[in-house]
Order: structure tokens, then C-alpha cells, then sequence
């Protein structure tokens, strides 16, 4: 099968011919017609993670029909539409027994330290597997963990949304943000988005959003708007919009940090954190729960993908550039 290989970190992704995994034990080997390009894709390449197998299939955003099960696979058989989490889990430790398999410090991740979503075929665990429920498209199934079910996890199990909330979402034109604007509103929040490039702001108005800022400091705009700030901000960004996040909190709100686009540490003031009461917190990943929980809001149309393009295999140099650029609107899939 053809196939995206990184074989060294900061040169460009080859396209070559591999052969289709074998599965034994409690391995799934999954069919896919459409995965997922995220912006941590990039930033593997560019060598901000440490841990990194090369030479290695990157992509982490998986869904597809079984192909073949392993001897020990009881609970999914071939012909089962599946979607994946990011990870393999190891079940065993404290967190994998608690239903918080995303903070497994044993996790294996796709596209990182086992080979990824980049091809027609791969290879996962049962461990790693929900089923796709009837009405769910392919391209809803294929961001259930890394997007949908992330942006789940960090609003709902982190972020503690109550209906009403005011919510900012930064970042809100990428391929996280403009389906956290969908998600907010599905679970009854006011939405507050921010984008650097303006001509987003119309389609995240369509997406949902009430309100769209495009300036560098939109936290005076968003206390204009609210009067005293926004309950839960969704940081998806990182340095570029840290400060100003947390500055748009009201007394006691929340800020969940789940991208870092720049690994320049950022700056605090504590004084403002202590004196207002505001929370910052971390959000990694997804669970199975939360995939299933996405998946659910996609099978009742309350949310759906948003897709930029569509591409294929030898372009993805390209829309990692794309990407970069800020040139697109949404996930930019890859058709397998």
C-alpha cells in the first residue's frame, strides 16, 4: 500500500509503497477512506516532541471498517465501522482502570512512537476502539478523538460547561476551533470566538459563534461585550493568545490550555490569577467515553466536520504549508 513516511524530523514527508501490517494478539487491522491532518502532525515533524520513532507513519486521526481482528479480540470483528483514540493505552495502570486512559503514562501515539493514520491501512488495538454509530460520516468519525471528543474532554470532563456559560474559543478558524464553536453551542453556551484572520469571521458566525474578534487585544472587546468577562476560555493556540485569554476571564473563571502552537514558555502574572480566583488548567486528548459522547452529538447532526479540502497522499507537503499559512478553514482531510 502507498503510504506518508517522515524519515527524519524537519525535511519533507515522502510518499512510498510499505507493506499492509500483520495482526495478531489483540490487533485490529482498520480499512480507512479518510483521515485527519492536525496541526500536532506538524509539529512532530518539526521535532517538538522528544520521543519520536523514525522512520515512521505519521497522522493519528483514524476511523475506518475492520479488516481483521487478532485471536484475542472478542469484542470488535471485521465489518465493524470503528473510530480510534490518538493512542494505544495500556490498560493496566491507575488512570486506564479509573476511565482516564488519556493520561496513561504507558500510551503509545500514533504517528509518534507507533505508525499513523497517513495510509489506506492501519493497524491499532482493541483497547484503542469505539464502534461508529448509524448516521455518522466518515470524516465525523475521523476526527472523534483527536478533535471532537478532545475539545468533549477538556469543555466538559476539565472545563466543568454549564449551560448559559459564556465560552472563548481562540484559534477559532483551525481545524480545533471552528468545531469547539459547533460543540459549545451544542451544549448551550454563548460563543465567543477568536480568529486572526478576518475573513473567518463570517463562516464562524455560520458555524455558531455570537461573537467574533479579530484584534490583538480582543480581551477589552470581549469585556465590552460580556461586562465582566467570559466563564471558560478553550486556549488552542498558546503564546500567541495566552495573555489576552486569560485576561478575558471573569472573576472565578476557567481557562483550559489544549494546544501550543509556540514552545516559548509563557509569562504569568499571578498577581491577576490570585486576585480574580481564575483556574488554569491542562486538557490532553481524549477518552473512550468522550469519543463516544462526540460521536453521539455528530449522529444527532448537532455537530458536523468541517472540512477545507480534500487531498491526496503526495500532497502533503503541501497542506502542511497550507496549514502554516493559515490558509485554511477547518481540517484539511486526506483521502485514502
Amino acid at each position: 500500500m502507498k503510504a506518508s513516511v517522515l524519515k527524519e524530523l524537519k525535511t519533507p514527508i515522502s510518499v512510498e509503497e510499505v507493506e499492509i501490517p500483520e495482526v495478531s494478539g489483540h490487533d485490529v487491522l482498520i480499512k480507512q477512506k479518510l483521515t485527519g491532518i492536525c496541526y500536532r502532525d506538524i509539529l512532530t515533524q518539526e521535532g517538538f516532541f522528544p520521543r519520536v520513532s523514525l522512520p515512521i507513519i505519521p497522522g493519528h486521526e483514524i476511523s475506518g471498517t475492520i479488516e481483521k481482528v487478532g485471536e484475542q479480540v472478542e469484542d470488535f470483528k471485521p465489518g465493524d465501522r470503528v473510530a480510534s483514540l490518538i493512542y494505544t493505552p495500556c490498560g493496566q495502570c491507575e488512570y486506564c482502570k479509573s476511565g482516564n486512559e488519556n493520561l496513561c503514562p504507558n500510551k503509545r501515539t500514533f504517528g509518534e512512537t507507533v505508525n499513523g493514520g497517513y495510509a489506506q491501512y492501519i493497524k491499532t488495538t482493541d483497547k484503542s476502539l469505539v464502534k461508529v454509530p448509524e448516521g455518522v460520516g466518515d470524516a465525523e468519525a475521523s476526527i472523534s478523538a483527536c478533535v471532537t471528543g478532545m475539545i468533549y474532554n477538556a469543555m466538559k470532563r476539565v472545563g466543568g460547561l454549564v449551560e448559559g456559560e459564556n465560552v472563548l474559543i481562540s484559534g477559532a478558524g483551525g481545524g480545533v476551533g471552528t468545531h469547539a464553536i459547533q460543540i459549545a453551542k451544542a451544549l448551550g453556551a454563548h460563543v465567543i470566538a477568536k480568529t486572526s484572520s478576518p475573513w473567518k469571521a463570517e463562516k464562524l458566525y455560520g458555524l455558531g459563534a455570537d461573537l467574533v474578534v479579530t484584534s490583538e487585544n480582543f480581551d477589552k472587546e470581549i469585556k465590552q461585550h460580556t461586562g465582566d468577562g467570559v466563564h471558560l476560555a478553550l486556549e488552542s493556540v498558546g503564546l500567541p493568545t495566552f495573555d489576552k485569554t486569560l485576561r478575558s476571564l471573569r472573576t472565578g473563571g476557567r481557562m483550559v490550555v489544549i494546544g501550543n502552537v509556540d514552545p516559548t514558555p509563557v509569562p504569568l502574572p499571578l498577581g491577576l490569577i490570585i486576585l480574580k480566583g481564575n483556574k488554569i488548567m491542562g486538557s490532553i486528548s481524549s477518552t473512550r467515553e468522550d469519543m463516544k459522547a462526540a460521536l453521539q452529538l455528530s449522529a444527532e447532526g448537532k455537530i458536523s466536520a468541517m472540512v477545507h479540502r480534500k487531498i491526496k497522499l503526495d500532497d502533503i507537503n503541501e497542506a502542511f504549508a497550507e496549514m502554516k499559512g493559515k490558509m485554511s478553514l477547518g481540517r484539511i482531510m486526506i483521502e485514502l
